[in-house]
């Protein structure tokens, strides 16, 4: 799997390549340390001091970095997709190689860090089906309408919700065939080199 990284994260980022590599491995031990403590402006002031440049340029590009690596390590990629990832930035083979042990080094404590924070997203709970048949109508004695109605309950913590979704099996099987057929075309090595060349 490959990061799809956005515009401003790439502007973002764009800042790394201008210090060296000791100053990147500050800025990823900082972004580190914000994952588990929060932010705090004065380090960026400092690092902005001591660098000679704003400290939006500073601020931008460790929030750059902790993206880079949550983001990584929340999917587990691979050495060789991280590096995929990373090719669309445009560095140097010396800064791709220290984001890389960055990232290998601290993705299982990145991973724990992601784990304790309280999810924002609701989670899935259960999912109840019925597929109901429409034998026939006043007007049409003999006709078949399946429908399966699914009940998805999600849990956001707090309390339980339920969204009810209704459709015929033809669409059912259509929308699970195109959903299989885009996750294997991500595997595929053409889907990998557009990713990479995506800009």
């Amino acid at each position: 799997m490959l990061l799809v990284l956005s515009e401003d994260h790439k502007e973002h980022l764009a800042f790394l390549p201008r210090v060296d590599a000791a100053v990147v491995g500050e800025f990823g031990r900082i972004a580190l340390e914000f994952l588990r403590r929060g932010t705090s402006p004065k380090v960026y002031d400092g690092a902005a001091r001591k660098l000679g440049v704003p400290v939006e340029e500073v601020q931008h590009a460790v929030e750059g970095l902790m993206y880079l690596m949550t983001e990584s390590s929340k999917h587990m990629i691979s050495a060789v997709d991280f590096m995929d990832s990373v090719l669309v930035l445009a560095f140097g083979e010396e800064l791709n190689q220290i984001l890389l042990e960055l990232y290998l080094q601290h993705r299982s404590e990145v991973r724990s860090v992601l784990n304790q924070l309280p999810a924002n997203l609701p989670a899935y709970n259960n999912l109840e089906w019925r597929l109901d048949v429409q034998l026939a109508s006043r007007s049409l004695h003999h006709q078949v309408l399946p429908l399966v109605t699914m009940s998805l309950l999600l849990d956001d913590r707090k309390n339980c919700s339920s969204r009810v979704l209704q459709t015929d099996p033809r669409t059912l099987l259509h929308l699970i065939s195109t959903l299989e057929n885009a996750l294997a075309a991500l595997k595929t090595s053409h889907a990998r080199r557009v990713m990479r060349n995506i800009k």
